[in-house]
């Protein structure tokens, strides 16, 4: 997985799946029941490590992915949360004024010390057999929480704020950027072999907005970490990015993810030869039939090319999917090696 993040030749595509732990898994459910407090199961090194190594041990994906949230850092930062099992994450106070700036903190890498123990845990369990990633939220994504104080589907607030405060949601993402740089390298030198960037609510920007808001902030935090982690893959990620595709391909990382409602062909065009690609199956097609996905692997694969690529869904694996048909894709996809010509061999 690491040497395709890097457009390098390898034998087939590697794969693994966002989401990939959670709630389609009997096993995390039935951890969950004895375990019923999100911020215990991702804050606790122990369950961390269960619950990542969960899928490893039931499909052998190429990849690891941490067990955590993107919110996971903001207490480090002087910026606290709860999580509701029906309303999701809760902020008691929000940062929408230059008052509220004051309670914003360097990292303290003390406080987020279970995800280093649970990454150099992982790369120990792991071994050979597979990549571990780190993962962050964008600082625009982060911000959304912080100033919303809670999911949203609107924004309107931190969107009021672009016009009427832009000098405190300047400094507010600045702060982000920088302490999420740092939490970047702290993950990569716990053990991370690759860092996705996960700017989920980016695509609710318009293009002109995402320039300004979002990408410059993102590249703060990437130039931090290559500061000191050069050679180490990231990947970036936003939902809904079709009318950013270009832009976020300008970003210094090393692969762009691709949601589901691109094709992998159009988007191969659209981001030039030097940049890898994630994705992206319809994570749908998981409740067909296996030779729906078989079809589905064998469309992107194909439309993606020999280098460059990581097998993923273009979203999480959605709650209900069958565990037998993520099994299918990860079994079909290790018989999914590169013709020689393909390969350039």
């Amino acid at each position: 997985m690491v040497r395709a993040a890097r457009g390098e030749e390898v034998e087939r595509p590697p794969a693994w799946m966002m989401r990939q732990a959670g709630r389609y898994q009997q096993a995390y459910r039935d951890l969950a029941q004895k375990h019923p407090s999100f911020r215990e199961r991702s804050e606790t090194t122990e369950l961390i490590v269960q619950i990542s190594l969960q899928p490893f041990e039931s499909f052998r994906p190429d990849g690891v992915i941490l067990f955590s949230d993107i919110l996971t850092p903001l207490p480090a930062m002087g910026i606290d949360f709860e999580i509701d099992d029906y309303k999701g994450p809760l902020l008691e106070k929000t940062i929408r004024q230059a008052e509220g700036l004051a309670d914003l903190r360097p990292l303290d890498a003390s406080k987020v010390g279970f995800v280093g123990e649970s990454l150099s845990l992982l790369r120990q369990e792991v071994g050979q057999e597979a990549a571990v990633l780190g993962f962050i939220g964008a600082p625009w994504t982060l911000a959304t929480y912080v100033v919303e104080g809670a999911s949203s589907s609107t924004y309107k607030t931190i969107k009021k704020m672009m016009y009427t405060d832009a000098d405190v949601l300047d400094k507010l993402l600045s702060h982000i950027a920088v302490n999420i740089g740092d939490y970047m390298s702290f993950q990569i030198e716990a053990g991370a072999q690759c860092v996705m960037i996960f700017d989920s609510w980016g695509g609710q920007l318009p293009p002109h907005l995402w320039d300004k808001w979002s990408k410059p902030y993102i590249q703060m935090a990437v130039d931090r970490c290559r500061a000191k982690h050069p050679d180490v893959p990231l990947t970036l990620y936003a939902n809904g990015s079709g009318g950013i595709l270009e832009r976020l391909g300008s970003v210094s990382v090393d692969v762009i993810g691709l949601d589901w409602t691109l094709d992998m062909a159009d988007a191969r065009q659209r981001l030039g030869p030097d940049k890898a690609v994630q994705g992206n199956v319809d994570p749908a097609v998981l409740f067909a039939t296996p030779e729906a996905i078989s079809d589905a692997i064998r469309d992107v694969t194909a439309k993606a090319g020999p280098r460059g690529h990581i097998l993923n869904l273009g979203h999480g694996v959605l709650v209900g999917t069958p565990e037998e048909n993520v099994a299918h894709f990860f079994d079909y996809n290790r018989q999914n090696l590169y013709t020689p010509t393909a390969a350039g061999v």
